[in-house]
């Protein structure tokens, strides 16, 4: 599932290409559409250039002289460049045509996808919804954030109207490298375990959009978690797992004492 550092490398592919025009826009399967007609969509935005895109959590914006484009990538989502001649994927839903290569919105479930909207002005609206995007979240802030919240800590930071951007990879991986069990009530959560949480944050963020994904490190929970008997990385436990809020959450019981 794209989170924070894929959509963030979705960014760079895009802005790598901003500037220039837009030769094509094709539309190989309107079921990405989101309130938006193949032809609408050619019309706003062939001819025109991306101008500088940007990412707010789990979605990536790209103006366009005007018109912005908003993609969200859901489950199985991505964009990648490639050349005009290469063969296109089953699942390339969207293509947008450049002078040199192709831009290919792909994605097998279409959960999401492709939304375009007037300006800056409807797509700041679009995101209203959302919380501060987990790059730009101060220990105080998030000490803040979670402060009078209710529930489980692995359901707190999975939600977008919370925090923007992190997924079910993300805050298993905070989670193990901050020593605390996602199973925890955030209520019950003291200054000391805020504070770890913030920093393994900003380490795990910090390394996965270097790496443009979360990586499966031998040395991370992500190494080891799609393993059937997958043992803690940092203590040979073998892990434990549970469906929370409908994901699958992994845990170590003996460096994560709940």
């Amino acid at each position: 599932m794209p989170e924070l550092p894929d959509v963030e490398g979705f960014r760079r592919v895009l802005a790598e290409h901003a500037g220039e025009p837009i030769t094509a826009v094709r539309v190989c399967d309107a079921g990405v559409l989101r309130g938006v007609s193949a032809r609408r969509l050619d019309e706003a935005l062939r001819g025109h250039r991306f101008g500088q895109p940007r990412r707010h959590g789990k979605w990536l914006i790209a103006p366009a002289d005007g018109p912005v484009l908003m993609l969200h990538f859901g489950m199985t989502g991505s964009l990648s460049w490639h050349d005009a001649d290469e063969p296109r994927h089953r699942h390339d839903r969207v293509v947008w045509g450049f002078q040199d290569g192709e831009l290919r919105f792909r994605d097998m479930r279409k959960l999401q996808g492709v939304r375009l909207v007037a300006d800056e002005g409807q797509a700041g609206r679009t995101l209203d919804d959302l919380g501060p995007d987990a790059l730009d979240v101060s220990r105080e802030e998030l000490g803040a954030l979670l402060a009078g919240r209710r529930g489980r800590l692995k359901s707190a930071l999975t939600d977008q109207t919370l925090i923007a951007g992190l997924g079910n990879l993300l805050a298993d991986e905070i989670c193990w490298r901050a020593r605390v069990s996602p199973l925890r009530n955030v209520p019950d959560l003291d200054d000391d375990e805020v504070t770890a949480l913030y920093q393994a944050m900003r380490r795990v963020l910090r390394d996965s959009v270097r790496a443009g994904r979360v990586p499966p490190r031998d040395t991370w929970l992500t190494g080891a978690r799609d393993e059937p008997e997958g043992a803690c990385p940092r203590c040979g436990t073998t892990l434990s797992r549970r469906r929370i809020s409908g994901r699958t959450t992994v845990w170590c019981r003996t460096c994560q004492p709940k």
